[in-house]
């Protein structure tokens, strides 16, 4: 409990144009390889870049979305570097002068609080190339395709305490950028993924020295990497060694991070500001514009959530972590005659353990919107019980029918009919006089006996509240 941990976020948001930042070259994944890099995404001489205006409103929207300020003059600079997917040597972003200054984004913890996390900056950038590795026995191939992407890099202050702490906040700035459109946040292709600065210190003590950990694009790889990184400069302190400022990798075969290369300063990248590239001016008309046509965010339908439907602070931060989920939610309770918790309770527990189980996103089930509301429909309204609705939820699931024909075809129509219910509840009190007698005597835990028998015998097709109420004035005598 000496140490503190303290880690900053580098997030690298792909932004979701057609073409690159400063030519009009596709950025399509899954190209063959040096299909979709121009002369000027590859810095050929007398080729000029020219600014993509849709990536200054993503950048804009990014803003609004992190309670940021907007600039409204931002400089592009040129940052030089050699490595080989680089072909130019240098690679234009910003530095002094971000398109975003500082803002915040809020996190929900796992005890249900709210933490708030400082933004730095947001700056936009190119991407670089890809080195090819695993292909080519011994030698590396670049594939150029990815140079010039479009990237709003979003830097946060060094606020996280703990790794969880550090994916709470990745998760929220996932869902921002998706709900706002800015970016498909598909990390297996690249789209969202980031460098974590991580440090350790006594408490109380000064920060501590920091390594990055570079391009990770996972949030269970994030955790891991921050864990095993604190872990490992905890132990080095300790036994007398000293904390080095460089840029590891996170290997997840082998969980474990390994160094890559000393930390570069900003001095070591000989910024200037970009000669072929006027100062970025955004007016105020320019950001109104993009507020009046943002979408609801994440916390503000988490809030209507709660509202409208009655959601405890949990229930609604599930169902809008994306906004796949948060749009299946709101159709099935339409479909369902108003039964919000009832529609929570399911999406967050039948339908997620079968999409996890099955490898599915949301928008891939098999079970729509639409039929989970009907399914929910059958229960409000007594059709059917909510056991019996597993069921026929896993009946729906592999594609046997709707609703009503698997319950039509299975006979699973609740039993409602009191008489039929106190003839069901006589027998199975004739049938166990023992039973009935210790629970006169007493023995009240005896009822979840009889209520089994019941059910057992019906095949589960009792309305379970007539069930209780007429049983207990049966026991009584």
């Amino acid at each position: 409990m000496e140490w503190e941990v303290v880690i900053g976020l580098e997030v690298h948001t792909q932004l979701l144009t057609k073409s690159k930042i400063f030519s009009g070259a596709s950025i399509a994944f899954g190209a063959d390889p040096n299909t979709q890099a121009c002369a000027v995404d590859l810095g050929f001489p007398g080729v000029l870049p020219v600014l993509n205006r849709e990536v200054v409103n993503m950048a804009i929207k990014l803003g609004l979305g992190i309670n940021a300020q907007i600039a409204k003059r931002s400089i592009f600079a040129r940052k030089n570097y050699f490595y080989p997917d680089l072909p130019k040597g240098y690679q234009i972003s910003q530095y002094e002068l971000p398109v975003v200054g500082g803002g915040f984004l809020d996190i929900t913890l796992e005890d249900g609080s709210t933490k708030r996390i400082q933004i730095t900056r947001a700056h936009l950038e190119e991407d670089a190339g890809k080195s090819l590795h695993e292909d080519f026995h011994g030698q590396t191939g670049i594939d150029l395709n990815r140079a010039g992407t479009p990237l709003l890099e979003i830097v946060s202050e060094p606020d996280m305490r703990s790794a969880k702490e550090a994916v709470a906040y990745l998760k929220a700035l996932h869902s921002l950028v998706v709900y706002l459109g800015v970016c498909d946040g598909n990390m297996q292709e690249g789209s969202f993924r980031c460098d974590a600065n991580v440090s350790v210190r006594r408490k109380g003590a000064p920060l501590g020295t920091r390594t990055e950990l570079k391009n990770i694009n996972s949030f269970r790889f994030v955790e891991r990497a921050i864990n095993y990184e604190v872990e490992r400069q905890i132990t080095l302190i300790e036994s007398g060694g000293k904390v080095v400022q460089e840029t590891r990798l996170y290997d997840p075969n082998k969980n474990e991070t390994r160094s890559m290369r000393s930390k570069e300063e900003a001095h070591d990248y000989r910024y200037f500001p970009d000669p072929d590239l006027l100062p970025l001016i955004i007016t105020d008309e320019e950001i109104e514009q993009v507020r009046a046509n943002l979408p609801e965010l994440p916390q503000q339908k988490r809030q209507r959530f709660m509202d409208q439907f009655g959601l405890s602070i949990y229930d609604a931060t599930v169902l809008v972590s994306t906004r796949e989920m948060a749009n299946y939610f709101e159709s099935v309770v339409k479909e369902s005659g108003d039964q919000p918790k009832l529609a929570a309770n399911w999406i967050m527990g039948e339908l997620s353990a079968a999409l996890n189980k099955d490898n599915l996103e949301i928008t891939d089930s098999p079970v729509s919107a639409a039929e989970l509301g009907k399914l929910i429909l059958r229960i409000a309204d007594n059709t059917i019980s909510g056991k019996i609705a597993k069921t026929i939820f896993e009946a729906m699931w592999n594609k046997e029918g709707d609703v009503d024909s698997i319950i039509e075809k299975h006979g699973l129509k609740q039993v409602t009919d009191t008489g039929a219910i106190e003839a069901l509840v006589d027998k199975i009190i004739a049938a166990n006089p023992q039973q009935l007698a210790d629970y006169r005597a007493g023995k009240e835990k005896l009822f979840g006996f009889f209520v089994g028998q019941a059910m057992k015998e019906s095949g589960g097709k009792m309305n379970p509240q007539q069930l209780n109420e007429i049983l207990k004035k049966k026991l009584q005598g």
